[in-house]
């Protein structure tokens, strides 16, 4: 079965825009567990905007279920992780101002420092995951850097999923095809909804995990988030 992610940056952006806690970011990741999420990630970056690094610290007892962390493996963000030692670290090629994460890594032209890093984690008992745009290529790349798994970058889909949702999954099926022929599990994040996903989730059925933050926060705001998640995992289910 594909585990349901649940990403609490929102939760610590709406935290951030008044001071104090409220909402509790602590209390929001053990209700999303309490509520069927098999997972919690967060993305801390260097200017802190929404997760910060004390949360993620202030997080890693609390997680009963499986912990991922997302960013650019900076020295900050890699001793972080080592650190924490959660479940997965998932690397994101993120520029230090970027708003959201919008490409994945060139698995190729990194190939010396992924390697690298892949190593450091692994031999931390983390597992790796390399953040790649939809690209049989950049998927076998992430095999010879060491990593577990990629995670597919979605957004492409996301967009073009209204227009024609054959052509968006295609070049999805073909990258998931290619990792497991090789060997790597599979994630899929960024603007995955439930618009989207059922969808998705039918083409390519052995995804391992994804990742939903935005969409997920904004839908809880009219549904709440106990029956937000119960949709999120239904439409894994179908």
């Amino acid at each position: 079965m594909t585990k349901l992610s649940v990403n609490i940056n929102k939760i610590a952006t709406l935290r951030n825009a008044r001071g104090g806690n409220n909402p509790d970011v602590l209390s929001v990741a053990r209700d999303a567990e309490l509520f069927g999420a098999q997972g919690i990630t967060v993305h801390p970056r260097p200017d802190e905007r929404h997760i910060r690094y004390q949360d993620v610290r202030d997080l890693r007892p609390l997680i009963t279920t499986e912990f991922n962390i997302e960013g650019n493996p900076i020295d900050s963000f890699t001793e972080l992780v080592l650190e924490v030692k959660p479940t997965q670290v998932t690397m994101v090629p993120d520029g230090h101002d970027q708003l959201t994460s919008n490409h994945g890594w060139d698995t190729i032209a990194n190939r010396t420092f992924l390697t690298d890093i892949c190593q450091t984690f692994k031999q931390a008992g983390i597992r790796t995951s390399i953040f790649v745009n939809p690209d049989p290529q950049m998927v076998e790349g992430a095999k010879a850097c060491g990593a577990d798994r990629v995670e597919l970058y979605t957004e492409p889909y996301a967009s073009g999923y209204a227009h024609d949702r054959e052509a968006a999954i295609a070049p999805f099926v073909a990258a998931a095809r290619k990792a497991r022929e090789v060997g790597l599990g599979l994630n899929a994040g960024h603007d995955l909804s439930l618009e989207n996903l059922y969808y998705y989730h039918q083409q390519i059925p052995w995804t391992d995990e994804v990742s939903i933050g935005h969409a997920l926060i904004c839908d809880a705001l009219y549904m709440g988030l106990r029956e937000t998640i119960n949709q999120y995992l239904l439409a894994l289910k179908k």
